[in-house]
């Protein structure tokens, strides 16, 4: 369940930063709205990764927290702020991805 919890503060991670970056783009009210977007979505982020890490190695829980957010946070800049996706980019965004996994797999 914890791993479960842990992923979800990831993909909360990739939310605040999404949000940080269209707040980014706007401004006034609709920035304004971003902004609250990026505090509950990083609140939420702080406290699943709070309680995933009660079980879960705080070493192995921050990294694949900050993993999942480092991935998913340049998916959605590729997608949604046409940032580039060239080789050595993608290449780089698979091993965070592979070691993601590997620390799943390797811890107890």
């Amino acid at each position: 369940m914890n791993w479960i919890l842990l992923i979800i503060a990831g993909l909360f991670e990739v939310g605040f930063a999404s949000c940080l970056g269209k707040a980014k783009e706007t401004s006034g009210a609709e920035s304004a709205w971003w902004l609250v977007g990026f505090l509950l979505s990083l609140t939420m982020s702080m406290i699943l990764l709070y309680k995933a890490s009660l079980t879960i190695p705080i070493g192995t829980a921050y990294a694949v927290w900050t993993g999942i957010g480092a991935v998913g946070t340049v998916i959605m800049g590729i997608v949604f702020f046409k940032e580039p996706s060239d080789f050595w980019r993608m290449f780089f965004i698979s091993t965070l991805i592979i070691s993601i996994i590997g620390l799943k797999i390797s811890s107890h």
